[in-house]
């Protein structure tokens, strides 16, 4: 036996003496090891040195530990026309994407609900850009997972079409008749999609993270249509990478649904999102129901946190919020109570009273429409004195984005659960609750709600005009208004409208996670093809 039989060898199952690996196995070995992170600590310590993982690395954060299994690890660039096979095969491993099928969170929700097509690129391979082999790769994934219906997680760090690939020359001439951006798209509404960058995402890949039902972002990453070489060949000017689409842009104008510190808390969030998805949990703690009684101040006009209503309400660190910076008004996300998961409206009194604004209609009627697309029940936390009106909101085309939400809100087939904190006004509150206090499965209020057809003040101002012109002395004008105040509010107190069956009850607010699992239990299910709509709007 030469010395090179002797170099690779295997032991053999049944014992006794190895046997040398056969040269086939041995040539695929090498092969594969070129790929590995352990095999390209140069690679591994650039990543480190950005506070980044590689994207193996995350893959195998990702996935449940032995469960992912890679497709297309073979690949290399399409580059033999200009560049030697040994140096394509050391330095493009993948073409740049890492693709296969593992589970996630397997070990909570089961092997079943647990599987999960990945697709992430590389950034240490050409930048993360597409290639020809790395195109047909995601084609390849994109139709396995439509067929199988598997939740796709997506890292998306890269920049966009590759220039370099000559070896594809033969065969295409500018690719524009690719299938990928349609396959990618054709998954909203039909799986959860969720989209992860860390770092930058310009241009076909940016295209890609865009059609994502959620984006994860890292703090130092950038987003956009275009990159650097893509804006100054279109004589736009010369940017550094960081200068387009960074977090302070993105997570504003909503792009970006969570900003997150790093790899690892972008991967941690991932499977916290996608646990939605999958079911129940068996075991959950909550805090003290009793605590409810107090979250909504004794005065009708001092503003509180809506979110601490929200924590209170969940399950302990269940509460999951999304584009928090962008429409602030409305406070939008996922939690579960007693263990199921529901997706979350609610006004947020800190910002403008709670009154709906543009962005946080468009916020609340996405996540209508993503829960709807997958079965998620929707609870609607309500304190909002209608929609913003005035010269400047209408600049802002306030009349086509609230009217979203009745619009979404027809077609929920979900159980759509809404409760009344304290004010319900107008028109914003019949959007909050699916377009009328009857129209969801159960309207109810705790004793602190308020109802009117509009601001009570307002309606006084409004209604009693005349009277109140007439009356000359200013204190008795001021006391005719108060007068007139107090009797609206008497009249639009929770009790009254509960009485009159406009609203379906007034709750005690330590009885609401009750009420809430109650009503789940008592609401119908949905049939999988009962969902409004077949796809989740981008905006």
């Amino acid at each position: 036996m030469n010395r090179d039989q002797n170099k690779d060898r295997t032991a053999n199952p049944a014992g006794g003496e190895t046997k040398p690996i056969r040269p086939e196995l041995a040539e695929l070995i090498k092969r594969l090891a070129f790929g590995l992170d352990e095999n390209r600590p140069d690679v591994v310590e650039k990543r480190k040195q950005k506070n980044q993982r590689t994207a193996r690395a995350n893959v195998n954060d990702l996935c449940d530990p032995g469960s992912f299994i890679e497709y297309g690890a073979l690949a290399i660039a399409a580059q033999r026309g200009r560049r030697p096979l040994d140096d394509l095969i050391a330095k493009t491993p993948t073409d740049g994407m890492i693709a296969g099928v593992g589970s996630v969170n397997g070990n909570r929700f089961g092997e079943d609900k647990a599987r999960c097509m990945v697709l992430a690129y590389d950034y240490t391979v050409l930048a993360g850009t597409q290639g020809y082999f790395n195109h047909k790769k995601k084609d390849r994934m994109l139709k396995l997972c439509y067929d199988q219906k598997l939740p796709l997680v997506f890292f998306g760090e890269g920049g966009g079409g590759r220039p370099g690939d000559v070896d594809a020359e033969g065969v295409m001439v500018a690719g524009l008749d690719l299938t990928t951006f349609g396959l990618f798209a054709r998954l909203s509404g039909y799986v959860p999609v969720v989209g992860i960058v860390s770092g930058f995402c310009f241009a076909g890949n940016a295209a890609l993270l865009g059609c994502c039902d959620v984006i994860i972002a890292t703090t130092d990453s950038s987003i956009g249509m275009g990159g650097p070489v893509m804006i100054e060949g279109g004589g736009l000017g010369v940017f550094r990478p960081e200068d387009v689409g960074p977090m302070d842009v993105q997570t504003q104008n909503g792009v970006v649904d969570i900003e997150v510190a790093d790899d690892a808390e972008a991967v941690a969030v991932a499977k916290k999102y996608l646990s939605y998805f999958q079911g129940p949990l068996p075991a959950w703690e909550a805090g003290d129901p009793l605590k409810l009684r107090d979250a909504i101040p004794e005065s009708r006009k001092r503003a509180y946190n809506v979110r601490n209503v929200i924590k209170a309400l969940a399950d302990k660190d269940s509460f999951l919020e999304l584009r928090p910076k962008f429409g602030p008004g409305m406070v939008t996300g996922f939690l579960r109570i007693e263990g199921r998961p529901f997706g979350l409206i609610a006004n947020n009194p800190m910002h403008m009273a709670g009154a709906i604004e543009a962005e946080g209609a468009d916020k609340a009627a996405r996540l209508m429409m993503i829960c709807n697309a997958h079965g998620i029940p929707i609870l609607s936390l309500c304190d909002t004195p209608g929609f913003m009106v005035g010269p400047e909101i209408e600049k802002r085309a306030q009349v086509r984005h609230v009217c979203r939400m009745f619009v979404v809100g027809s077609h929920v087939t979900v159980p759509y659960f809404t409760v009344v904190l304290r004010r319900g006004y107008g028109l914003g509150v019949m959007a909050m609750a699916r377009g009328g206090f009857h129209e969801s499965f159960f309207t109810t209020s705790w004793p602190t709600g308020e109802f009117g057809g509009m601001g009570l003040e307002g309606a006084v101002k409004a209604g009693f005009k005349k009277e109140l012109a007439a009356i000359e002395d200013p204190q008795k004008r001021e006391e005719f208004y108060e007068f007139l105040v107090a009797q609206l509010y008497e009249r639009g107190k929770a009790i009254n409208m509960a009485a009159h069956l406009e609203i379906d009850s007034v709750i005690d607010p330590a009885d609401t996670r009750k009420w809430i699992m109650r009503g789940l239990k008592a609401a119908p299910a949905r049939q999988p093809d009962q969902a409004g709509h077949t796809f989740v709007d981008p905006w």
